[in-house]
């Protein structure tokens, strides 16, 4: 055989499947907008449909039939999905996902608010408010997956976060000596978390759910026998402030939610850009990188793997329990049993929905916050959707993005798996 012919066949690319991601999208994309198109479409009533920037029916941004808009954005959907399902813009699949996922919405939008009115500058803040303890939650596991640990934990570190808050800044009657009492409650959680995992080699899985449960028996037993029966002494901790800065917060829309809000908004967005840039760019980031995805590699040049990773998860762990926190500090004002409510489970769908990046996950718990402030929000204004099925929103939203939209991911190469030393 020639040396052509050898060159020939090395670099025949093997058939591509028909069925591929973008065609299953495309499929999916066009179901749902034919159901926005002719099921929402005949059960909106045709009355106009108002989108304020105030608190009231004052002052809309965007104003349509209800119907028609339903109608209207319901093909842009089923429009996106068949050019997806085509096959023939590859280079454009996120943005038509986004697109066709965007349309799907505001056609859902339109049905329920049709004779009625959405204040968006509410629904960003309501949609921020909620994804607070989501995006902490979901910087936790950013950093212990990114570094070969698996963070099933996060739950049980809301909750003894939200209960240090509570009862130390009750009995200190300071908001701040309880947010570090609530960073020392997500600590005890994963320091128990790396022994376990990283020096006797439990599975990190099953530690992570045993961990939940004790976190959420050592609270629910606490807050019955001390907090119950005593909360004005025990259970009623001051409420973070919220900050204004003078001029950015009289921004249209994104003023309000961003320049007058509480310490723990500007928190998570700081670590946000903080995590993401130190993992690109400092030899801290790349040394976790490598012990994530190559340990035995990382310890022949000298990474300390198991030191590396106990300090990212006790970094988490302090990360995790300010996400705690908000419950207590910023969202109730006081600890209930197991008022987390599977938070932490969300907050790690949005790390894998977020592709275990930083931006990634602000994105995804931003998707997850609006599910949630959404439900409420339409549940008040007396959706003809029952409120069962609204309280399912959030969650029906984290299974169709994890399972349908995020495709074929990667976690860290070693992520989950112990490290020996040989």
């Amino acid at each position: 055989m020639s040396t052509a012919t050898v060159e020939d066949l090395t670099t025949v690319d093997a058939p591509e499947r028909f069925w591929n991601r973008e065609r299953r999208l495309g499929v999916g994309i066009t179901v749902i907008g034919l159901i926005a198109t002719f099921v929402f479409g005949p059960l909106a009533e045709s009355k106009t449909a108002r989108f304020t920037l105030s608190a009231d029916a004052s002052g809309a941004a965007l104003s349509i039939n209800g119907q028609l808009g339903t109608i209207l954005f319901g093909l842009v959907t089923v429009v996106v999905g068949v050019i997806m399902l085509i096959g023939r813009a590859r280079r454009f699949q996120t943005l038509l996902l986004c697109l066709g996922i965007l349309a799907f919405v505001l056609s859902f939008l339109c049905w329920q608010v049709a004779g009625k009115f959405l204040p968006l500058v509410d629904t960003l803040d309501g949609s921020v408010e909620y994804s607070l303890p989501l995006v902490l939650g979901a910087l936790a596991g950013v950093l212990g997956e990114r570094s070969g640990v698996v963070n099933v934990a996060i739950e049980g570190q809301f909750l003894m976060g939200a209960f240090g808050a509570a009862l130390v800044g009750t009995l200190a009657t300071s908001v701040w000596a309880g947010l570090i009492s609530a960073m020392v409650g997500g600590v005890i959680i994963a320091a128990m978390l790396a022994v376990l995992a990283i020096k006797f080699l439990v599975d990190q899985v099953v530690v992570g759910i045993v961990l939940n449960l004790f976190a959420l028996g050592v609270t629910g037993f606490l807050y019955e026998r001390l907090m119950q029966p005593n909360a004005l002494k025990y259970n009623e901790p001051p409420t973070l402030p919220d900050w204004k800065v003078p001029g950015l917060a009289e921004i249209p829309v994104i003023g309000p939610v961003l320049f007058h809000t509480n310490l723990l908004v500007w928190l998570a967005l700081v670590l946000v850009f903080v995590i993401h840039f130190a993992l690109k760019g400092t030899r801290w980031g790349l040394r976790t990188r490598a012990v994530g995805e190559h340990p035995t590699a990382a310890d022949t040049v000298g990474v300390r793997v198991r030191g590396l990773r106990y300090l990212n998860v006790l970094l988490g762990g302090v990360v995790a329990g300010c996400g705690g926190a908000y419950f207590t500090l910023v969202s109730t004002g006081a600890f209930n049993k197991n008022m987390t409510a599977g938070a932490g489970f969300i907050a790690l769908a949005a790390l894998i929905f977020g592709r275990w990046t930083p931006f990634g996950a602000l994105g995804a718990a931003l998707f997850f916050g609006f599910a949630q402030k959404l439900a409420y929000y339409l549940s008040v204004a007396g959706s003809p959707v029952p409120n069962q099925f609204l309280n399912m929103l959030p969650y029906i939203a984290t299974i169709v993005a994890v399972a349908g939209l995020v495709g074929r991911v990667r976690a860290p190469a070693a992520d989950g798996v112990p490290y020996v030393k040989s």
